[in-house]
């Protein structure tokens, strides 16, 4: 196995509304930032590889104008994932292993304030069963929470926990959406959004942009000071179905984090990409964090959550810790689907 780090992670304001900024112009200048966070030139990059999903944009084959930020002409090596960016930079670490690239740009966009994003999201659905009852994120989410209250210890506190505890994280992070000091007492007392959910159960809409650079072994070494190296990456997947699986547990995350070894040695932070309070608790326990674990010191997707790039944000958050010095090892996962559907855990350390 080849050493692959991640060098450089920059990321665009998040934003309720971006207005009339395209998915191009929110990216050029995140692209230029991790770059030049790098050391490398867009020449010097072996693989191009994007995440994002055209139902954002209501439009096929949008993802291809997006290549107008990093420059169509001359040709590159390039690829791109309907997926969040977290996965296409599975995808760029692969392709470092095999020795077909020592460098990746990793990028991901998503602008989710044009339509209902609720809705939207119901086209991940399987269509034949789900998605002609057009049940919307929120809903679901909201059934896999209540499924959670009524079969384990956790009660509505410690979902409000959740998120004081991340938007309180997230008055650090200047990049963040939403941020502050929130009294337990008056989040409770708020109304449900859909029960047993509130507002602040639920992840702001969100318009921003991620990109991380990655590269190998020396050349790594050569251009960062302090590598943030990914020591084990997986990915696994649950069935479409939602009948069929026990929303309480999340054993795809379970798998992934073991197979990435995210046991193998004391955690310093995880960045978990939890969109819904009841989520994090969830993801929690299917790794197995223990206390002294620092979760989401950026404030997660509980504060920001551009939908196709809050994943790849949160290795991105997870590295930079261990960019600056101020982490040794850290664990970042990243979700995409209904429920926790689908998972990835990527685990980083420093030298």
């Amino acid at each position: 196995m080849r050493d692959v780090a991640v060098v450089s992670f920059a990321q665009a304001p998040n934003v309720r509304n971006a207005g009339a900024m395209n998915e191009v112009e929110i990216l050029m200048p995140v692209v230029a930032q991790a770059l030049e966070k790098s050391t490398l030139t867009l020449q010097e990059i072996g693989f191009t590889c994007s995440g994002s999903s055209d139902y954002l944009a209501g439009a096929p084959f949008s993802f291809v104008m997006a290549i107008d930020a990093i420059g169509a002409w001359p040709p590159i090596s390039e690829s791109h994932v309907e997926m969040d960016g977290a996965w296409a930079l599975y995808e760029a670490w692969v392709k470092i292993q095999h020795g077909a690239a020592d460098s990746a740009l990793v990028y991901s966009f998503g602008k989710s304030s044009p339509g209902q994003i609720r809705d939207v999201l119901a086209l991940q659905l399987d269509p034949y069963y789900m998605a002609p009852l057009w049940p919307d994120s929120v809903s679901l989410a909201a059934l896999q929470a209540r499924a959670l209250l009524e079969s384990s210890a956790y009660g509505e506190k410690d979902l409000a926990e959740v998120a004081a505890r991340s938007r309180r994280n997230a008055q650090s992070n200047p990049k963040a959406q939403l941020a502050g000091d929130f009294d337990l007492a008056a989040l409770l007392a708020e109304p449900y959004l859909v029960s047993p959910l509130r507002k602040h159960d639920c992840p702001p809409i969100t318009d921003g942009a991620s990109a991380v650079v990655l590269a190998a072994g020396d050349l790594a070494r050569r251009i960062c000071e302090r590598p943030a190296w990914i020591r084990g990456i997986d990915h696994r997947i649950e069935p479409h179905a939602l009948g069929v699986r026990d929303l309480t547990r999340s054993p795809s995350t379970e798998l992934a984090g073991e197979k990435a070894g995210a046991a193998q040695g004391p955690l310093d932070l995880a960045e978990l990409h939890a969109p819904f309070t009841h989520q994090e608790l969830i993801l929690r326990d299917a790794l197995g964090l223990k206390e002294g674990v620092e979760i989401n010191p950026s404030g997660g997707a509980l504060a920001a959550n551009p939908v196709m790039a809050a994943g790849l944000a949160r290795i991105g958050e997870a590295a930079s810790r261990i960019l600056s010095g101020s982490a040794n090892r850290a664990l970042a996962h990243a979700t995409s689907g209904p429920c926790l559907q689908q998972n990835l855990v990527c685990v980083l350390e420093g030298e």
